[in-house]
């Protein structure tokens, strides 16, 4: 069983694009959706409407920085201070070029910084990239629970 991806994202556009996006990757992983920060901590910490989700943690988590209830960088900090989530790869997924954004995200501990392209066709081959990297590529932590994709059969 593969892991799932953790997708924190608000915009509906950016969401639908991102969908499409890891859909045309063809990658197996089940994709996560939480809408606002909040929902992606109760995820996480498996509270709320996720206090009966299956156990363990997501291969990646693409983080949105600008979010309702709680911003990207707060959740990327409660994520590094939680003992049992801190080796979770986060990518911040986002369209602010702000350099205290990207100062900051990385003083949190962020893995990747990655500026949604503008064009539809470089959205898509950056989230392609993205997930195959971070699902696929990507050897996790030791302790953690390696999931190889299989081959598409023909």
């Amino acid at each position: 069983m593969l892991k799932p991806i953790l997708l924190v994202e608000d915009n509906p556009n950016d969401l639908e694009l991102t969908l499409v996006a890891l859909d045309k990757s063809q990658l197996a992983n089940e994709v996560i959706v939480a809408r606002d920060g909040q929902e992606a901590i109760d995820y996480l910490t498996s509270e709320g409407e996720w206090k009966d989700r299956a156990p363990g943690n997501p291969a990646v988590i693409l983080l949105d920085l600008k979010l309702p209830k709680v911003d990207g960088l707060e959740v990327l900090g409660q994520i590094r201070a939680n003992a049992a989530l801190k080796s979770i790869p986060v990518v911040m997924l986002t369209s602010s070029r702000e350099e205290q954004d990207l100062i900051r995200s990385y003083e949190l501990g962020v893995n990747a910084y990655v500026v949604k392209p503008v064009e539809f066709a470089e959205f898509v081959e950056a989230i392609s990239d993205l997930g195959v990297f971070w699902a696929v590529l990507n050897e996790p932590p030791p302790g953690s629970t390696r999931f190889r994709r299989l081959p598409p059969t023909q």
